[in-house]
């Protein structure tokens, strides 16, 4: 058995061929005498594939709260997460759809559905509590990677529509409890409403870059059920 192949065959049970996480190997007279790897996650079964995805998920905001908001790769993606960009590609097949499962499971946690007793109300805890969580990090960053990676990716657009559905869905629930209350005037169009609610948080996200403040969601919570209620 030659050097090179024991040396090939760690790098395959290691999951580390990139060579971003592999130290040069030390030759002598065209002989390889010893490979120092970096710190690299072994695979050894789901237990290890669980920490290892979710160390590449932790990693993601926390380099783009680092870096604030500038760009960062996949290659960066790896190192702080330990493994090898083998190991992403194998759960994500681009940086975008990466970005997308984070958020995902940020956005779970961080915008509760309200409970309210009335359309205005839960409007604004709705819009209050979603413009909040989308600008702070780590979502501010994420947000808008995962819109400048969207328009290149298709891949990404199209999971980057699934999310918002999910987000559209939420308001849509409002509008229905709040038709089942009577407070929404026959007629309305509940899904303009929701079109105007988050067209105000992308614009101000990826165009004007404008603050998503508090009192900005209020106005706008106020504004929609206005407009659900005028008879």
């Amino acid at each position: 058995m030659t050097w090179g192949y024991v040396i090939f065959a760690y790098f395959v049970e290691t999951e580390c061929l990139d060579k971003s996480v592999v130290e040069t190997a030390r030759s002598v007279n065209g002989k390889i005498h010893d490979v120092i790897p970096k710190p690299c996650r072994v695979h050894t079964g789901r237990k290890r594939n669980d920490a290892a995805r979710q160390a590449i998920l932790d990693a993601v905001p926390a380099l783009l709260a680092a870096a604030d908001g500038t760009d960062i790769t996949m290659t960066e993606i790896a190192a702080a997460a330990g493994v090898g960009k083998q190991t992403i590609y194998r759960w994500w097949p681009s940086r975008g759809v990466l970005l997308l499962d984070a958020l995902s499971a940020w956005a779970g946690t961080e915008v509760p559905e309200p409970s309210g007793e009335t359309l205005p109300a839960e409007l604004d805890t709705f819009l209050r509590a979603t413009f909040l969580a989308a600008s702070t990090p780590p979502a501010h960053h994420l947000l808008c990677a995962i819109l400048a990676d969207a328009q290149r990716d298709p891949e990404t657009s199209r999971l980057l529509a699934g999310f918002a559905e999910t987000r559209r869905a939420a308001m849509r629930r409002i509008f229905d409890r709040a038709r089942l209350r009577g407070e929404i005037a026959d007629g309305t169009d509940a899904e303009l409403l929701i079109d105007q609610a988050f067209g105000v948080l992308w614009y101000r996200l990826g165009v004007h870059r404008a603050p998503l403040t508090a009192e900005s969601a209020a106005r706008l919570a106020a504004n929609l059920a206005e407009c659900a209620a005028d008879r």
